[in-house]
């Protein structure tokens, strides 16, 4: 376990020999309007993505509410304050990468529109208070081929600006574009797309992509992991995610100027008789990385991810699941190093109804 990636870690580094927390949320129901508060919400949006890639997911306190009461627009807004980590037990304010200090203000609306039933429009803002306003706008396009065959379009767009004290490159606010090149040290300033195109048939999917990050700063999004204490001690609350491919098992493609062309092939194996059986492997290529120092050049690094998982689908054990995840990165960036990791991981879901 290295500094909270697996589980906590004790004031001299080492492994705490336990922990836990709890968590719950309570839901509200008015015609095809739903809010839910509490601590235990995982939110899987364009602006936020929960990260459960340790042995409990991360989680986040505050509101969210989501309605369908105008027919074929799904409306979602919300607020929320604090997060806890997917290897702690301490619940923190919301930061960025890099930054030391946080804020209890992440608010956030936006709207799903399905055009007609292959067609779908989205757009998101969000505002992490004194660190970034952010702005999502989405397309997702499946064109029916015939009954076993698709080809499907998704389309992203974010762009993203400096917030209160971040704009002022205040100390404890400044984020560290992940590790790459700014035009204004510790400031948030990006525009990063990202096209994807999918061609499934039967129960084999080949899907081939290229992101864009601008060069003026990294893309931005919630990560607490540089949070401290009062006494300026880490809090450990690491562990993000954001909602691009490029999010990959070990990298994140995500610095300045950086262009990951990538592609994946899966297979899901309900389609020969084995219901729960999916394999996928991706490969991705980013080059022309912005150094820290401008003059210094580019970079370039990739990464082959390969992943096998399993669900029981009846009896006693329905609902038990297991992932087995292997990935391999290389790189050239100085703030990077070569990685090979193996995963295994279960999950077990109970439904009580």
């Amino acid at each position: 376990n290295t500094a909270n990636t697996v589980v906590p870690t004790d004031t001299d580094g080492s492994s705490v020999s336990d922990w836990s927390r709890v968590g719950a949320n309570a839901k509200m129901r008015f015609s095809k309007t739903e809010l839910k508060v509490g601590n235990a919400l995982a939110p899987n949006l364009p602006i936020l993505v929960s990260n459960d890639g340790r042995l409990l997911p991360q989680a986040f306190e505050g509101g969210i509410l989501t309605s369908k009461d105008l027919d074929s627009v799904t409306f979602t807004a919300g607020q929320l304050n604090k997060s806890i980590g997917r290897a702690s037990s301490n619940w923190t304010d919301l930061s960025v990468a890099g930054a030391t200090q946080g804020s209890d203000q992440f608010r956030f609306a936006g709207a799903d529109w399905k055009v007609t039933k292959d067609l779908t429009l989205q757009y998101y803002y969000a505002n992490l208070e004194d660190f970034y306003k952010q702005h999502f706008l989405g397309l997702v396009h499946v064109y029916p081929i015939s009954d076993n065959q698709s080809f499907k379009t998704d389309l992203r767009y974010f762009n993203s600006s400096a917030d209160g004290k971040n704009s002022q490159a205040a100390a404890g606010y400044r984020f560290n574009n992940n590790g790459g090149y700014a035009s204004h040290t510790g400031e948030v300033d990006n525009q990063t797309w990202s096209a994807m195109f999918t061609y499934s048939l039967g129960g084999h999917a080949l899907m081939v992509g290229h992101q864009q990050v601008g060069d003026s700063g990294g893309m931005v999004y919630l990560g607490q992991g540089n949070v401290v204490d009062g006494r300026g001690r880490p809090e450990g609350n690491g562990g993000s995610s954001f909602y691009l491919f490029t999010d990959s098992m070990i990298n994140g493609f995500n610095r300045a100027g950086e262009n990951t062309t990538f592609g994946q092939y899966s297979y899901d194996f309900a389609k020969v008789g084995v219901p729960g059986l999916k394999a996928a492997i991706a490969y991705l290529s980013g080059d022309d990385i912005r150094d820290v120092n401008r003059n210094l050049g580019t970079h370039s690094e990739w990464e082959r991810d390969m992943r096998v998982d399993y669900v029981i689908q009846s009896g006693v054990l329905k609902g038990f699941g297991t992932t087995v995840r292997h990935g391999t990165f290389r790189g050239d960036v100085a703030t990077t190093a070569d990685t090979d990791q193996t995963r295994i991981l279960f999950n077990y879901t109970y439904n009580f109804l």
